[in-house]
């Protein structure tokens, strides 16, 4: 059985995508974005990867999952030399669940104040 789970941005249905689907017991969470009521959020970063592992858990957890199902997240950064900081504030909701990672610097986000973009994947047990 599929469940998508929405986030009720106006995006969603133009360009047709979930913020997250569940099949099963895995959950497959959407490159997550430091937005918040339509705006991005977070000066630094750190604070926009708490801002977006923040949402990820609440994605989660409306599947039936919690943080410690997380096996997997890719970071997508606009500046690698921020990885420090990225990795500290990663670490904060991931030290003990040490799901697989990736960290990959791009060109750029959907927005030009976007530092990183998260997606995630989840296994219920």
């Amino acid at each position: 059985m599929r469940q998508n789970i929405p986030s009720g941005a106006p995006w969603e249905d133009e360009v047709g995508y979930s913020r997250a689907v569940r099949i099963g017991n895995t959950i497959e969470v959407s490159g997550t974005a430091p937005v918040r009521n339509g705006k991005t959020v977070g000066d630094s970063p750190y604070e926009q990867t708490k801002i977006c592992l923040e949402i990820i858990k609440s994605t989660i957890e409306k599947a039936g999952g919690k943080l410690e199902d997380v096996v997997r997240t890719r970071m997508f950064v606009t500046d690698i030399a921020q990885w420090a900081a990225i990795g500290k504030a990663h670490g904060e909701f991931f030290g003990e669940i040490k799901p697989a990672t990736t960290m990959v610097e791009v060109s750029s986000l959907i927005e030009k104040d976007m530092f990183i973009e998260i997606e995630a994947t989840a296994v219920i047990s």
